[in-house]
């Protein structure tokens, strides 16, 4: 049986679906970036709450603020879905969407946050 790359520390694995992969940065396998992925994937958890705090008091500001923060971010340490859907959840703020989709976007942002993994497969 294969190991698993284990879910960032702190991450809330409540929701966390057993049958998805860890999502693990395309950079995972560069020594030179292991610490600085770690410290993203760390950090995740303070985004998550961040981002669940803002929807719940409909505060628009700061939903924008913390996506475009991990739109730019996630990339940039290897994580092009988180990257993607932060976009998405920017992009849906800025077109002052239906609040329905709006938490559907945040939901998976947020999923793919606490799937995030500093670990090489």
């Amino acid at each position: 049986m294969q190991d698993r790359p284990s879910i960032a520390p702190g991450v809330n694995t409540e929701h966390f679906n057993a049958d998805q992969e860890p999502l693990t940065s395309q950079f995972a396998a560069d020594p030179d970036m292991l610490e600085l992925i770690g410290m993203f994937v760390r950090e995740l958890p303070a985004r998550v709450e961040s981002l669940q705090q803002a929807l719940a008091r409909s505060d628009l500001a700061t939903l924008s603020q913390v996506a475009h923060q991990l739109k730019g971010a996630g990339g940039g340490y290897g994580f092009p879905s988180i990257t993607s859907s932060a976009a998405e959840v920017e992009r849906l703020v800025k077109a002052k969407a239906e609040v329905d989709s709006l938490h559907e976007a945040v939901s998976d942002l947020i999923s793919l946050c606490r799937r995030a993994s500093s670990n090489p497969r």
